[in-house]
């Protein structure tokens, strides 16, 4: 009765936050036709991610330092979440999967926030590079899965290099972040949006659900040497987000008091040997 009972309500928040965004986003629309110009969508899609990330109940913890410029920030891929809950504090524009743009709704609103679509497998990866220069070139900050696909957050899949070098292109730091979902200290079954899941469904267990603990590590940013490779840079970026995973379930990150939501904490860096990835683990269904 209590998991029904916590789906109708945030449900019912949910979809009034879906309502208000897309009132919003035609009133940014009309406001560049009125003006002539178009008005930035990051200030105003972070503020919706906040909201979003409270309408589906999720407990989240900040540490470290956000950007502090424009920044190609690389993140382990676990769920449709990363997206709002990694928006709510570092304003950019996403990469995601073509067929997010296809989803009702919420592809609609994607698309008016500035997300960046690509075609698995079409060979678009170069073009989606040049974009992604483009984007930092213009003072943006700009947030990519380089594991191409979600798992289960367990540990972190191998990463692709090949959108890395549109950061040394564009002369931005690249801002590695660890995201982890927990639920009573241990990692969550919840969260993952993998296999042949649907979103519908993953999102009504998700609501059902008492709230998920979540940790987002924003790590140092990094300078890539124009002399590495892109596989160079990968396994480094993939090194450090790993690391963080690490810490984050050994506890690392639960000194200070659990209460809040949005919690920042500043969290110096330490230095880790490469961990060798964990057990294989069901991946699938990509939202970036």
């Amino acid at each position: 009765m209590a998991g029904w009972l916590r789906l109708c309500v945030r449900l019912t928040g949910f979809l009034l936050f879906l309502a208000g965004t897309t009132l919003l986003a035609l009133a940014l629309r009309a406001m560049d036709y009125l003006t002539g110009s178009t008005i930035d969508r990051t200030p105003w899609a972070g503020r919706c991610f906040s909201v979003g990330c409270r309408c589906l109940g999720l407990r989240i913890r900040h540490h470290g330092a956000e950007p502090a410029q424009n920044v190609l920030i690389v993140s382990n891929h676990i769920s449709w979440c990363d997206i709002p809950i990694l928006g709510a504090f570092a304003p950019a524009r996403f990469l995601s999967k073509a067929e997010v743009g296809q989803w009702p709704l919420i592809g609609w609103l994607a698309r008016q926030a500035g997300t960046l679509f690509i075609q698995r497998g079409s060979g678009q990866a170069r073009r989606v590079r040049t974009g992604i220069e483009e984007a930092l070139k213009r003072g943006e900050s700009v947030t990519i899965f380089p594991e191409g696909t979600t798992s289960a957050g367990i540990t972190v899949l191998p990463f692709h290099g090949l959108l890395l070098k549109a950061a040394t292109a564009a002369d931005v730091p690249v801002q590695p972040v660890t995201i982890a979902y927990r639920r009573n200290g241990r990692p969550d079954h919840v969260a993952p949006f993998i296999g042949d899941d649907e979103f519908h469904h993953h999102l009504t267990a998700l609501l059902k659900q008492p709230s998920a603990d979540v940790d987002v590590l924003f790590h140092q940013p990094m300078e890539l040497p124009e002399t590495a490779t892109a596989q160079e840079a990968a396994a480094e970026l993939r090194s450090t987000v790993h690391n963080g995973l690490e810490r984050i379930y050994r506890g690392e990150m639960d000194q200070a008091p659990a209460s809040g939501d949005f919690r920042r904490e500043d969290v110096p860096e330490r230095s880790h040997p490469p961990s060798p990835p964990g057990a294989p683990q069901s991946q699938g269904q990509s939202t970036a």
